[in-house]
């Protein structure tokens, strides 16, 4: 390996980060770690790794989180080292690699040096690495500072650098380095040119059901072009770089800036395009060459540089992968921007002197974006990165420092995934199946659908879809079998990176044949993949057709593939209005296949059983085979006690209490205990609905199994299931402490009505004539005088009177004025001056006097 210093002053001229070399140097003097912050452009991902080959002997690593950014950093550091791409200085990323073993300085994606982690944990040869970009929070990247500090515990020579244009500097340190010994931080800035910052918004809604609108992909290219124009008219030597928040509206701005705009080169710089057009736009132009519109996803934002931009037109949307827990898929979703990044896009005007930035929103609209974007681990699926910390030996991320812990619940839908592929065995530990599905550079789920697949379907079929799906390529009208039949053809911009990526795959399978078989086996491939997403048509109309996912989940298509019976899935995202035709999720790539296919690919989630319910009152039950959620046949037949015991918990647990009619015995003793138990406690028992659903054994149990058996819900007795919860010995008490009628001084027993269960603030109430109270001055109480009676006192004809829980005070004041109203409008009813001397009676003066008269006349 060659040891000639790279030439920093030569490499440096013009690049300001140069002049905080000397700070990096001093700080790793004293460290093997640091952070360094510094503005886009400014030469750090240029200066820092020959600075560190100067310091050591053995290669460094530089990692990208995008492809496109490895591919264009090595070849400008390469120029201005003096050597070619390959030789000092080269580059890996998946499907193409430029090193030699005299490469000192490697530009590589994370999830490349992950891979490479798997295979030579000790980095063997390697002096440092640098993790570029970090503020973009990765997964892969986030994953491998959490890898890297277990290497650095076993090797403490070597040294790890953190670079990033926006960060949290402060808490990364204390990741990189500890608490105690925080890495060192180099905070680089530089003087800012004057920036112009003007709004253009749409009148028209940026966003609808199925993404972006056409009528803002039209505004967008309105402002490019007319703005273009007048820069040009200004300053003929200045470029335009426009943001778009995925590749398919970068091509349709394009293409209508085109349209609009004559004399300019629009090009197209995204992730999908050929290397060569990358590069193409990367390099920049001749003096004599037109001037250009670069028309760009997030890609532009920092992690590489196009020369020559003195404005940019933001349209502020940003697009990133979302799990959706609900449904069990994860998708690309558009958003606004976030402004740390949106700023970032504004500051790629001033790189080379003053600029404009023209955000294609209102300024209310940017206001309210937030202010950073949202960790990947957070949102994306974990399949791939739990495989990948279980082959390392952390199943989940134990033990690791990581910056954020792996999100709980994503964590364990990940590892329900790799379990079903045999990837981790019970304890989360790596499988040897698993860690050589590891070695595929692709999803896990993708990696078992090749090695499974290629024995059945041909290894050359099963790759090409590997390779298609893995591969974020384009998939017209969602069907998958047509996108590899047109790609097989080589039509679409993507044909050659996914012959390349084809042929990847190949190298993973045993049998690397390039015989190409039949398209009908397409559908069985992605099942393999995805056996939760095979889907049955449920419905069909005019605006395309509905299918129930074995999952659980609908999800709508339109196009070719409304006609299909079944489905395998690969790509559904959660949606709404016509798109979605009301299921809430559109399915954007999909083959056919057979329901025997569905069924071979889908066997662990083929069942036969019996599927009881309690509707009305009646246990029914089904014998049904089932795919996941997806019937495929259906019988009646008879519950067994056990399945109808099931349903009728279930139908509980679901509804409440109220499937069942109760009686007025029931509804009684149910609140006189729910009073005893509120006023008294133990032992009295917790009648709430939630504590009896809590506890069906204990007094349900023989009408759950009434029930279970055939018996309806309306011939059982709830107040004697009730009546098992009275605890003993102290229910010898209960009718005295909450007794179920009350005797009033006329003789009368009254039933005393119990506050609802749910409001405890109520009061027993007795209603009763207010001449069978008559001399009555001590008011009841209830639950060992806890709680005192409250008397509605009604009139002959049951009207109220009064309302009082204290009758003494009642007679001695309200009376007088309740018997001067009445006595005139019942005059054959008793109304004493003294209620105090009366007899209580409930009958009328004429009848109660014969009832006391010796005799009875």
């Amino acid at each position: 390996m060659t040891r000639a210093a790279f030439d920093l002053a030569r490499i440096g001229d013009g690049l300001s980060f140069a002049d905080a070399l000397d700070e990096l140097a001093t700080a790793l003097d004293s460290s093997t770690s640091a952070i360094v912050s510094a503005p886009p452009g400014t030469g750090k991902t240029t200066l820092v790794p020959p600075l560190l080959a100067s310091r050591t002997s053995g290669r460094i690593i530089v990692t990208q989180p995008r492809r496109v950014a490895a591919r264009a950093a090595a070849p400008r550091l390469a120029q201005l080292d003096g050597s070619p791409v390959g030789h000092r200085v080269g580059f890996t990323v998946r499907g193409e690699r430029s090193v030699s073993p005299q490469t000192r300085v490697e530009f590589v994606t994370a999830g490349v040096l992950l891979r490479r982690l798997l295979s030579d944990p000790g980095l063997d040869g390697v002096d440092a690495v640098i993790i570029d970009e970090v503020h973009e929070r990765a997964l892969e990247t986030d994953l491998l500072i959490g890898l890297l500090g277990e290497v650095r515990q076993l090797r403490d020579d070597l040294v790890l650098i953190a670079m990033s244009a926006t960060l949290d500097a402060d808490a990364l340190a204390t990741v990189i380095g500890t608490e105690a010994d925080p890495a060192p931080i180099v905070d680089h800035t530089v003087p800012a040119f004057p920036l112009t910052e003007r709004w253009a918004p749409s009148t028209q809604p940026r966003l609808d059901e199925r993404g972006v609108t056409w009528a803002f992909l039209d505004h967008v290219a309105r402002v490019t072009a007319s703005a273009a124009q007048d820069l040009h008219h200004d300053d003929p030597a200045a470029d335009v770089l426009v943001f778009a928040p995925g590749a398919r509206e970068v091509s349709e701005i394009a293409r209508r800036v085109r349209d609009a705009a004559g004399g300019f080169d629009v090009r197209e710089l995204h992730g999908q395009i050929p290397p060569a057009g990358q590069d193409a736009v990367i390099r920049g132009r001749r003096a004599d060459d037109p001037p250009r519109i670069i028309v760009t996803t997030s890609l532009a934002e920092s992690s590489l540089t196009v020369p020559g931009v003195r404005l940019v037109v933001d349209s502020c949307l940003s697009r990133h992968p979302q799990r959706d827990a609900s449904r069990g898929m994860t998708g690309l979703v558009t958003t606004s921007t976030p402004r740390s990044s949106a700023i970032q896009r504004a500051g790629r005007a001033t790189r080379q002197g003053a600029g404009t930035v023209i955000r294609c929103v209102d300024e209310r609209t940017y206001a309210a974006a937030p202010a950073r974007p949202t960790p990947e681990v957070a949102t994306t699926d974990l399949a791939d990165a739990a495989l990948l910390l279980a082959c390392w030996g952390a199943p989940g991320g134990a033990g690791l420092r990581l910056i954020d812990p792996l999100p709980a619940d994503s964590l364990t839908d990940a590892l329900e995934v790799l379990r079903s592929i045999g990837a981790i065995d019970d304890d989360g530990r790596a499988t040897p199946e698993g860690r050589a599905l590891a070695r595929i550079p692709t999803d896990p789920r993708l990696a078992r659908a090749l090695v499974d697949g290629a024995p059945l379907v041909g290894s050359r079929l099963a790759a090409e879809v590997v390779a298609l799906i893995g591969g974020d390529l384009r998939v017209g009208d969602a069907d998958v079998a047509a996108a590899v039949a047109g790609l097989r053809n080589r039509r679409g911009p993507d044909a050659s990176r996914w012959a390349r990526e084809v042929d990847r795959m190949l190298r993973f399978t045993p049998d690397q044949t390039r015989t190409r078989t039949s398209l009908d086996d397409v559908g069985l491939v992605i099942a393999l993949a995805f056996p939760e997403r095979i889907a049955r048509r449920v419905d069909r109309s005019a605006d395309g057709a509905t299918f129930l996912l074995a999952s659980g989940t609908r999800a709508a298509v339109r196009g070719s593939l409304t006609g299909a019976e079944w489905l395998a899935v690969a790509d559904v995202a959660r949606a709404s209005g016509r798109a979605a035709a009301g299921s809430g999720a559109v399915i954007r790539a999909a083959a056919a296949i057979t329901e025997s296919q569905a069924a071979r690919a889908g066997d662990h989630l083929l069942a036969d059983r019996v599927e009881a319910e309690f509707v009305g009152g009646r246990v029914t039950a089904r014998r049904e085979r089932r795919l996941g959620a997806i019937v495929l046949s259906s019988a009646p037949t008879r519950a067994t006690s056990e399945e109808g015991r099931g349903a009728v918990r279930r139908a509980l647990l679901a509804q409440g209490l109220d499937v069942f009619t109760w009686s007025d015995a029931a509804v009684d003793l149910h609140r006189r205990l729910a009073l005893l138990h509120r006023e008294l406690g133990a032992p009295w028992p917790d009648v709430s609905d939630a504590a009896l659903l809590a506890d069906l054994d204990g007094w349900l149990a023989p009408e759950i199994d009434a029930l279970a058996s055939g018996t309806p819900a309306g011939r059982l007795d709830l107040a004697s299931a009730l009546r098992r919860l009275l605890p003993w010995p102290a229910a010898a008490g209960f009718d005295k402490l909450a007794p179920e009628r009350l005797e009033v001084p006329s003789g009368s027993r009254v039933r005393i009505t119990y506050p609802p269960v749910d409001d405890p603030g109520a009061r027993p109430v007795v209603a009763v004539k207010l001449q069978e109270c008559f001399g009555w001055a001590e008011t009841p109480r209830l639950a060992s005088g806890r709680v005192p009676v409250l008397f509605h006192l009604l009139s002959p004809a049951g009207h109220p009177l009064a309302v009082t829980d204290d009758l003494a005070s009642f007679w001695s004041g309200p009376y007088a004025e309740v018997r001067a109203e009445m006595r005139g409008r019942y005059p054959k009813h008793p109304w004493p001056e003294d209620p105090w001397q009366a007899a209580p009676t409930r009958h009328t003066k004429n009848r109660a006097a014969r009832l006391w008269h010796p005799d009875g006349v």
